[in-house]
């Protein structure tokens, strides 16, 4: 695909200058070329399973066997890791096994818990395609990283701030980025005295307003408040998925999105607009519903486009967001304004989800974005894992970082690995 209206297509660099991204496709470095083993890992304890398994089936068709050897390993609504799924089905042999991930450094392999411990398979590199709570949070990044498996995107920190849309908005501001006024509320609160908890955030925040989860995707929990009898159910339905609400300026807006790519420096595709003939963009607009539309590119002049994207990639780092990442934005009518809405680690990724859409119309195909999106991961594994785990005293001075210390240094990482 050609460039996109108001893209700036200048490829982003790796540290000794080589292109690594640029408008239709990716640059592989020589020790990335051999077949690789991956991991894709979906389904998991969240109200949005059903969007992980649609986002695995896209994947898993678009990998390249030639280049990947792909090992399905579904999360059940128990908790549970198997291999392979009814969804994703794998050969008789193996369909079913249960397996565990090891939470310590070893070579990367699963571990069938049905088998007296029996190995059952290596892995290179995990794609966690787990939406929501248990996926996108940080807790299944910690057990990856525990296991020192690469993995695609960001890191425990950056996905727990993502995830947390109070917490996210707190650094956003901090950040000088712009968020609607909001208000957190704790379930405990609503519990004990609902009529209080109204009656602050009517006086703070006002009408319309929108309540929703502060951790949770794909609209679930969310709804529009025009008036304030509407607000204690509302408030009330919220809480059903989190202990933690937010209550948050309701404006007349346009919902932009951009996509996001790299660890560093990050890049911004086009960004692109959703409109939709509901109240706002909840979860039926987003996955049932034919009348909503994706503009891509969106219709913005240049000025908006160039910052809309800056505001993004500067979103982004604020959460400390790594690999991949959706931001969504309210641009105001009436201002002409953009807010950030919230930052999205692991967004939707179907082959009509807005996440891959967007970086096909910058160019890059859904195929290339997948072998760039673990090329990234395999990237910023290493740099983790170069990084020094115990402290090595310099003799002096004027040695430290001679040609001697280098090589007591490569000897440590020769031994530790």
């Amino acid at each position: 695909m050609g460039q996109a209206a108001g893209f700036d297509a200048a490829p982003v660099r790796d540290q000794a200058g080589a292109a690594i991204l640029g408008l239709g496709g990716t640059r592989y470095a020589e020790e990335l070329m051999g077949k690789l083993r991956i991991g894709l890992l979906f389904g998991g304890r969240s109200v949005e399973h059903e969007v992980s398994l649609a986002s695995a089936r896209s994947i898993l068709a678009a990998l390249d066997p030639d280049r990947y050897d792909i090992v399905r390993i579904a999360v059940g609504l128990d908790g549970r890791w198997h291999l392979g799924s009814e969804a994703l089905p794998l050969p008789a042999t193996l369909e079913g096994v249960e397996v565990t991930l090891p939470a310590v450094p070893s070579d990367h392999t699963l571990v069938s818990t049905e088998h007296d411990g029996v190995v059952a398979v290596e892995l290179d590199v995990v794609f966690p395609i787990i939406h929501g709570r248990g996926g996108e949070d940080g807790s299944l990044q910690g057990l990856l990283q525990l296991a020192e498996v690469a993995y695609v995107g960001s890191g425990v920190l950056g996905s727990a701030l993502q995830m947390d849309k109070e917490v996210s908005k707190r650094l956003l501001q901090a950040a000088g980025l712009p968020v609607t006024p909001w208000l957190c509320v704790r379930a405990a609160q609503l519990r004990t005295d609902p009529e209080a908890v109204a009656s602050r955030i009517l006086k703070q925040i006002g009408l319309p307003l929108f309540v929703k989860p502060a951790n949770q995707g794909s609209s679930v929990g969310i709804s529009r408040v025009g008036k304030a009898a509407e607000l204690i159910p509302a408030l009330t339905h919220a809480a059903r998925f989190d202990t933690k609400l937010l209550a948050e300026q309701g404006l007349d807006a346009r919902e932009i999105e951009v996509a996001l790519l790299g660890n560093d420096p990050i890049e911004a595709s086009v960004p692109g607009e959703i409109r939709t003939r509901r109240e706002f963009y909840d979860y039926e607009a987003k996955y049932h519903d034919n009348d909503t539309e994706l503009l891509i590119p969106a219709p913005l002049d240049k000025e908006q486009t160039a910052e809309v994207r800056r505001l993004a990639i500067e979103a982004t780092l604020a959460l400390e967001g790594a690999g991949l990442a959706r931001v969504d934005f309210l641009l105001d009518r009436i201002s002409g304004r953009f807010f950030v809405n919230e930052v999205n680690s692991l967004p939707g990724f179907t082959e009509g989800s807005m996440y891959p859409k967007l970086w096909e119309a910058s160019g890059l195909s859904y195929s290339a974005l997948l072998d760039r999106l673990i090329e990234l991961a395999i990237a910023r594994h290493k740099i983790a894992t170069s990084l020094e785990t115990r402290y090595v005293r310099a003799r002096s001075a004027t040695q430290a970082g001679s040609g001697d210390d280098v090589e007591a240094f490569d000897a440590q990482r020769r031994t530790r690995n």
